[in-house]
């Protein structure tokens, strides 16, 4: 489709928004919080972080030398890796983590122990996913591999009949994609699209430092690994495979049970790129919650669970969330919008499954 701009209506129930910020600002006033983190976070933190270091340099240093004991230490690092994108560095990316800017900058960084690119999931998930969520053609995170489909307006091929089996498995190479391919591409459609860098950056500049933090993530990670354990160097390699597997398929799952679900709307622009709805309630159409009582899962996911809350206030950090999902909730039912939420994840993975189905079938959606 031609890219056209997108305009969310500004007549559909403006005052829901304006009304849900009040409340929530009044809510950080009497009591007396800060909407970024605290003390919690910055406990997660570094407990992710050494989930993520600690098992590496036990590899390295010898401490570990058996294959089974070096291949447990890997799959725990796709843990910390998950841990720390999800818990850590998205809200740093959101400017939620700290008051200080330079705090969130460097914290956001965190993403290079990972093999990503910050500007480029910048660009991806705060420009594109967070600002166009579920749009076809705009929303990067439902246009996977053509083998995947994510949205109605998608066109519909034999193999997507078994998307609900193989999926899981292409969930797994999530980071490994954005360790090779995904962050060129990003960077090539932030080029295409005219979108200026921030700051005194260049796109040359960007993509020769996206070249120099590939090389020293491969030669750190993987290369270290290899000249320094005591195993054959493939099994290195299939070892550093199985841990970005791992840290994808979390990853990927949390995202997309939160808008891939038989309860998710995929609303596109008229010809003159007019969206129906408001942007806050396009939130609250595409998007869907779980697990809203498991405080464990919540804090291991970083509140990602309550991804309702997030599309609404990603400038609020993670460790708020529960308590604004009670006032997001009362304020959507009194504006008669609606407020989607899975009692557990695994109803919530269930649910996803059948929209996977019904859009291998081009079925028509039902809740």
């Amino acid at each position: 489709m031609a890219k056209v701009n997108i305009k969310f209506s500004t007549q559909n129930k403006p005052e829901f928004i304006i009304e849900l910020r009040e409340k929530v600002r009044l809510y950080f006033a009497d009591q007396n919080l800060s909407k970024n983190g605290n003390v919690h976070l910055l406990i997660k933190t570094v407990f992710m972080i050494l989930l993520y270091l600690v098992p590496f340099v036990l590899m390295l240093t010898g401490v570990v030398s058996s294959t089974s004991g070096i291949l447990i230490c890997w799959l725990t690092m796709g843990l910390g890796m998950a841990g720390i994108g999800m818990g850590i560095m998205h809200d740093a990316n959101h400017r939620a983590y700290s008051k200080k800017s330079g705090v969130n900058s460097f914290v956001s960084n965190s993403l290079y122990l990972l093999g990503g690119f910050p500007p480029a999931w910048q660009y991806q998930h705060n420009s594109l996913h967070h600002a166009y969520t579920n749009i076809d053609g705009f929303d990067e995170d439902i246009n996977p591999v053509e083998i995947l489909r994510f949205s109605p307006h998608k066109p519909l091929r034999k193999i997507h009949r078994f998307q609900h089996i193989y999926a899981w498995f292409l969930y797994g190479l999530m980071t490994i994609a954005f360790i090779t391919t995904n962050d060129f591409s990003v960077l090539r459609r932030q080029h295409n699209d005219g979108v200026k860098p921030s700051g005194n950056m260049t796109f040359r500049k960007l993509y020769l430092m996206l070249i120099v933090s590939k090389i020293l993530y491969y030669s750190i990670l993987l290369g270290l690994s290899i000249i320094l354990l005591p195993i054959p160097w493939y099994l290195t390699i299939l070892f550093f495979l199985a841990m970005h597997f791992i840290s994808g398929l979390i990853l990927s799952t949390i995202f997309q049970t939160a808008h891939v679900m038989p309860t998710s709307a995929f609303p596109m622009p008229d010809e003159n790129g007019n969206m129906e709805n408001g942007w806050a309630a396009h939130q609250l159409y595409t998007t869907t919650d779980y697990a809203p009582k498991s405080k464990i899962f919540a804090w291991f996911v970083g509140g990602l669970n309550h991804q309702v809350i997030h599309h609404l206030f990603p400038n609020i950090s993670h460790v708020h969330y529960s308590k604004i999902a009670v006032i997001v909730k009362e304020t959507a039912e009194k504006y008669d919008l609606p407020y989607y939420v899975c009692d557990t994840f695994f109803i919530a993975i269930r649910r996803h499954i059948k929209m996977l189905k019904a859009l291998g079938r081009n079925q028509q959606l039902s809740n």
